[in-house]
């Protein structure tokens, strides 16, 4: 299973042109700022695998597209360019994006630059949370126009996905990293404890054969 996060700043906004062809460009995501998660996205984290055409989604809706945008790196984040569908929802969204209501931007993506889970539990704690503050490398899935002040709220998250396809935005039931890293954790632990009641079983064992041999 692979783990979609979105993130967003409350400086990063829409523009939108002033004519009627539906045109619109932004900041999708600033590098070298900390975030509202305490993450950081650095310089080039998206520079595998930005190709072609996505889609603009309202409020990470992938029932609600808007639009389509391409994207491009720079020196100082994600930006986008693209256009507005000319649907009712693609209307709206520009509505919006006009008046402010809806004016900023949200980027989803999936992170590409960690370790096994398993290796993720094996770390110090200092360690892994160094790891998982600094985003130096994601796939971008898509970008999203949301509610105004939205992007200062933490916790936006999609637990998992089985594809890039229709089943994206599948929510499931099973377990986002910092699930299976406590769950390994706590395996781990459940083992060192079962570990240590059976040496103490055997120590007994042996004092008890001791002492059975020395009574005869």
């Amino acid at each position: 299973m692979t783990e979609i996060e979105f993130r967003s700043l409350e400086d990063i906004e829409l523009r939108v042109g002033e004519g009627e062809d539906g045109t619109f460009e932004g900041l999708a995501c600033r590098y070298g700022v900390v975030d509202s998660y305490g993450t950081t996205f650095h310089p080039k984290a998206f520079r595998k695998g930005l190709k072609g055409s996505y889609a603009l989604l309202f409020m990470h809706s992938p029932y609600q597209p808007v639009g389509t945008f391409t994207a491009e790196e720079r020196d100082d984040g994600l930006y986008i360019k693209g256009r507005y569908d000319d649907t009712a929802a693609g209307r709206d969204a520009r509505t919006m994006a006009r008046s402010g209501s809806a004016g900023e931007l949200s980027v989803g993506f999936v992170r590409t630059d960690l370790p096994d889970w398993k290796k993720l539990a094996e770390m110090a704690d200092e360690d892994r949370d160094k790891v998982l503050a600094n985003i130096k490398g994601a796939r971008l899935v898509e970008v999203s126009q949301i509610t105004a002040r939205m992007a200062a709220v933490p916790g936006s998250k999609l637990k998992t996905v089985r594809s890039a396809l229709g089943d994206l935005y599948a929510e499931v039931d099973a377990p986002t990293i910092a699930d299976r890293i406590r769950e390994e954790q706590e395996r781990r632990a459940a083992e060192a404890e079962e570990d240590r009641k059976m040496r103490e079983r055997q120590r007994r064992a042996a004092l008890l054969r001791l002492t059975t041999v020395g009574g005869t």
